[in-house]
């Protein structure tokens, strides 16, 4: 893989990462998005599984699904976005893969992953 050019790497240690909570494949997230409409601007939550994680640093993307009323709705969001303005994780998921595209054929009760609850306050927790 080739390394990213000098100007590159100047812009991405200008702008300081966002704290977000860590987060991994399989987890159930809350992604608040900032959504503007003509000259209104308001807050969407997308909340869905984690099916894939790419790249670290600033240019790090990763995928969100959730099944709204019987279809399936997949997002990419970019981890340094200042669109996103704030991720919570709902729950976390035990998985053994690193894609999870295998979900976009289930559905139902097929489509849980094994997890865990959280406590109240591990929402909070940031990214180090």
């Amino acid at each position: 893989m080739s390394t990213p050019k000098p100007i590159i790497q100047e812009l991405e240690a200008a702008r300081p990462a966002p704290e977000f909570p860590e987060f991994r494949v399989g987890d159930t997230v809350r992604v608040h998005v900032r959504i503007v409409e003509g000259t209104r601007e308001r807050v969407q939550v997308f909340e869905g599984v984690v099916i894939r994680k790419r790249r670290g640093g600033n240019r790090g993307t990763f995928t969100v699904r959730k099944v709204s009323y019987g279809v399936g709705v997949e997002r990419t969001f970019p981890l340094h976005s200042p669109r996103v303005e704030k991720i919570e994780v709902a729950q976390y998921g035990r998985v053994r893969r690193n894609r999870l595209y295998y979900l976009r054929e289930r559905t139902g009760q097929r489509l849980l992953l094994v997890g865990c609850l959280l406590p109240a306050g591990a929402l909070l927790a940031p990214t180090l």
